[in-house]
């Protein structure tokens, strides 16, 4: 799956925290049906990637930080940790058993495949979050 629930609840965050200056991770969490710890590891995440601020204590909370519409869709997953590639031999390092068992440096498939991960690629940079969130 390219789009893990990870990435979907962080995307849920994000639309809450758009219409709201504040709101605490526990009132996030129920408000998107997301499991609070979960939520926790989520917002960590948004915060690391510069997406939300977390402020402590009696007036915390969290809020955006950045424009939506600056970040897309694969700067998100890659925020998030997730790998976007199509194939597992689309990694950087990876060694094929198929070329190595049949005395081959290119696999055709492995070519195809790449074609594809550079256009998936390339769309998924080209939505910003503000576009899926809001259509706009």
């Amino acid at each position: 799956m390219l789009i893990t629930k990870e990435t979907d609840y962080a995307l849920r965050i994000l639309r809450a925290l758009a219409g709201e200056e504040r709101i605490a991770a526990p009132q996030l969490a129920r408000g998107e049906q997301i499991p609070l710890q979960f939520a926790y590891k989520i917002l960590k995440k948004l915060q690391k990637g510069g997406l939300i601020r977390i402020s402590r204590g009696a007036d915390g909370g969290c809020t955006l930080a950045a424009q939506l519409e600056q970040f897309s869709l694969f700067q998100l997953m890659q925020i998030m940790e997730e790998d976007s590639s199509v194939s597992s031999c689309m990694k950087p390092g990876y060694q094929c058993a198929w070329c190595k068992a049949h005395g081959d440096t290119v696999c055709q498939a492995n070519v195809h495949l790449m074609a594809i991960q550079k256009k998936l690629d390339e769309e998924l940079k080209s939505y910003s979050l503000s576009k899926i969130l809001f259509g706009k």
